[in-house]
């Protein structure tokens, strides 16, 4: 009975905190990434030519308009968005309302200054009044900013979906039982490693069960990598063995948590686990220009000699890089006869460019 009730204490106090994190709430994109200023290039552009299009009674028109828009917009665009990637890490410290204000006004700014010119270069004539393209400016900057957070909220769902799957499929039933199984049957013998154990064990779910919205180091995420492998050990003892290759990897670069860790947990039990001599999980961790690498390979069985995994660790941790990173980031996988590789690419933050 008192089990019943903690159990359901549990789980009512685990909801309540998963719809509390599930609130959205409004941020800046990150306007450094290439992703976002790529589309903001092509948004500001589609706009543009449907302005274009509206306004003229034929394709030719539409085609002279544009032109004459484009002499205009693209220098207020790619100077804009120069100014804002400089800009980016201290609005990003501010409020949305206040941040968001901030690039209006910028626009604004460099609007007001691209019609002045305009009008010295050209005439008065030439172009539209100032307020037209105050108003003009206003409308592109707003739609931008408007397209921005609707798409950030579509991509919200990611990061709770990242801590359900967390307290629910990165953890295993079978994986937290076997841990227990391998430390009772170490107790008595070896009381030391048996605590140790226990410690890691609570330190990993501590992680597991938090809310993991921001990024962390890679250092951090490695520790607790190793301390998952340390449990996967008791158990697999010899049959598990893991080749780190990390000697030139940036311990401070930025990156989203529970991405290693899965990825090793899906190493372990689809390749280690099936073989009985078991094998080597090979991890290679290394920067290249500005980017971050980080290759798992581990031994592969063909097809109906392993267990078949659903791809969800997979397919999770894509969402989430896209989530963080945009189109700056990838995950390939490729598979031979004996081995299956992950490769993730990220761009190389340090801790100080969160």
């Amino acid at each position: 009975m008192l089990r019943d009730e903690i159990t359901g204490n549990d789980i009512a106090l685990n909801m309540a905190i998963i719809k509390q994190n599930a609130t959205y709430s409004a941020k800046l994109p990150d306007l450094r990434n290439l992703g976002i200023c790529l589309r903001i290039l092509i948004l500001v552009n589609l706009l543009g030519l449907f302005a274009c299009l509206v306004a003229s009674k034929n394709l030719t028109d539409m085609a002279a308009a544009f032109t004459r828009l484009s002499a205009f917009l693209q220098p207020v665009l790619l100077v804009s968005l120069l100014a804002l990637y400089g800009l980016s890490p201290w609005l990003r410290q501010l409020t949305y309302p206040v941040s968001a204000g901030l690039i209006v006004g910028t626009t604004l700014l460099f609007s007001t200054l691209a019609h002045l010119l305009a009008q010295y270069l050209l005439g008065p004539e030439s172009i539209n009044s100032l307020p037209r393209t105050w108003l003009i400016t206003l409308l592109i900057t707003l739609a931008v900013l408007g397209y921005l957070n609707l798409r950030q909220r579509a991509l919200s769902p990611a990061v709770t979906e990242a801590r359900l799957q967390a307290l629910q499929a990165r953890i295993r039933p079978h994986f937290l039982f076997n841990s227990i199984n391998a430390v009772l049957s170490i107790i008595r013998s070896e009381p030391k490693q048996a605590e140790t154990a226990l410690m890691d064990m609570a330190d990993l779910f501590r992680v597991l069960m938090a809310d993991n919205r921001e990024l962390v180091s890679l250092a951090q995420e490695l520790a607790l990598s190793r301390q998952y492998l340390a449990l996967e050990k008791l158990r697999l003892d010899d049959r598990l063995r893991v080749d780190w290759q990390i000697d030139t990897m940036p311990p401070d670069a930025l990156i989203p948590p529970l991405v290693l860790q899965p990825l090793l947990e899906n190493a372990v039990y689809h390749g280690i686990e099936p073989m009985p001599q078991g094998g080597a999980i090979t991890v290679r961790i290394y920067s290249t220009r500005h980017q971050l690498h980080i290759v798992l390979n581990n031994p592969f069985l063909p097809p109906g000699h392993h267990h078949q995994g659903n791809r969800m660790a997979l397919n999770n941790i894509r969402e989430r890089l896209q989530l963080h990173f945009d189109a700056e980031a990838r995950l390939d996988t490729s598979s031979t006869k004996n081995h299956y590789e992950v490769h993730i690419a990220v761009p190389y933050r340090g801790g100080q460019g969160k």
